[in-house]
């Protein structure tokens, strides 16, 4: 069962959530109720060991957002398009960028500041100078046998995301 950890302190309210998760169908349920919430430009960049689950995750956000089509992680490709949903999904993994001004080259900024919502994972990868204002840092860790899911938001339409989220679970 997906269980919301208490809020941290009132100077995070609404900013950060923190979930554990004992399956990968619980993080699927997780990155669902993010897709049923995205917006166009949405930006939800995640972090997290290799295995963690941000595969997963991106795998509920796209069912969330009404898309049916098999995802998968875009490791040797770097960047899915996904368009049978609501809104674009643009699926990126960074695990494989040697170097990170590379990202240049692939348009990159087109796909942040777009209509769609992109999802990166190995966001730590990404260059700063690239980074929208607003987003949603999601970090993945192993915690036992299970995953632990922080969510931060970072901007007024990400906290709203985040304080929608326990109304969906």
């Amino acid at each position: 069962m997906v269980k919301p950890w208490k809020e941290r302190g009132s100077n995070i309210l609404n900013r950060e959530s923190v979930y554990d998760l004992a399956t990968v169908e619980e993080t699927q349920k997780i990155g669902f109720i993010l897709g049923k919430l995205v917006f166009g430009s949405s930006v939800i960049l995640c972090q997290g060991d290799l295995g963690a689950g941000k595969t997963s995750l991106a795998q509920g956000v796209a069912k969330g957002m009404g898309i049916n089509e098999e995802i998968t992680s875009p490791t040797f490709v770097i960047i899915k398009e996904y368009t049978s949903g609501n809104l674009p999904f643009y699926h990126m993994d960074l695990y494989r960028m040697e170097n990170p001004e590379a990202i240049y080259e692939l348009g990159f900024d087109d796909y942040l500041y777009g209509q769609g919502v992109t999802f990166i994972e190995w966001a730590e990868k990404t260059p700063n100078l690239l980074m929208p204002k607003e987003y949603l840092l999601v970090q993945i860790t192993f915690c036992g046998t299970g995953r632990q899911i922080k969510l931060r938001a970072h901007g007024a339409l990400y906290e709203d995301m985040l304080k929608e989220m326990p109304k969906c679970i």
